[in-house]
């Protein structure tokens, strides 16, 4: 897929009203409600089952299951066949994120392979098609998802926020684990959360790429609830302290 292809949705301001700036000093309590979501693609696949395991334990809330395709992303990752073992393995919540052309093609087969929620972005296809397939992920008894890049403005999600159960912030370029967190991406998050809040939905709020127990605390103070974290939860020795402290914001 040629990426520039496609355009992105039109922007709609008035969509959104003039959000109230977020209130200091209550970072600590939100960051307890934070969900952590360890991304099995910095797993090691050669003992999958046992890496599931050991989040699982060590206190993870979400699992979550990065699929890539090679033309959305210049990356190959997992695809259905693995999805269908991990929901063999787990009664975790599988948080799905395609990282693929066109994904509405795909959508019934990973419904029906055991995600909970699955996220799309809306750069990977006309916003007329992303519509469709957020009506089909939620028609499929899934939550849906959507997700947008680092230069996909903020407001280009607006049109779709009434049909998403989540917004996915990436803090990072798709495709690749182990890049450094893009704090510029933090204002997108709170004016999403405020839009969200304004429209009076209960509109999840999830950010995905270098996170870290000192990124962990400046999203969650942005207003992420969902934290998504794969080589700093997968090459920890403990990782149940180390996702204690993801969730609890401290420095590391």
């Amino acid at each position: 897929m040629n990426g520039g292809a496609r355009a992105a949705p039109p922007v709609h301001h008035n969509l959104c009203p003039p959000p109230e700036s977020r209130s200091g000093g209550g970072d600590d309590e939100e960051n307890t409600m934070v969900k952590i979501a360890p991304s099995i693609l910095s797993a090691d696949f050669a003992r999958l089952g046992e890496e599931i395991d050991s989040v699982r334990l060590g206190g993870a809330d979400w699992l979550h299951f990065d699929v890539m395709d090679g033309l959305f992303v210049p990356n190959l990752s997992i695809g259905i066949p693995v999805l269908k073992s991990v929901r063999k393995h787990t009664d975790m919540f599988l948080d799905v994120h395609l990282m693929i052309d066109r994904p509405g093609r795909y959508v019934p087969a990973f419904a029906e392979a055991g995600a909970d929620l699955i996220c799309l972005h809306l750069e990977a296809d006309t916003p007329e098609n992303i519509h469709a397939a957020l009506r089909d992920i939620r028609a499929s008894g899934k939550k849906a998802g959507l997700a947008v890049k680092p230069k996909t403005p903020w407001d280009a999600a607006l049109p779709f926020i009434e049909e998403a159960d989540l917004l996915l912030v990436m803090t990072v370029e798709p495709g690749f684990g182990g890049q450094k967190f893009m704090a510029d991406m933090l204002p997108k998050v709170s004016r999403l959360k405020e839009c969200a809040g304004n429209f009076g939905l209960d509109t999840l709020l999830e950010v995905d790429g270098g996170i870290n127990p000192m990124t962990a605390a400046l999203a969650a103070a942005a207003g992420a609830e969902v934290l998504v974290a794969g080589s700093d939860v997968f090459g920890a020795a403990d990782r149940a302290a180390r996702i204690a402290r993801l969730r609890g914001g401290k420095q590391a």
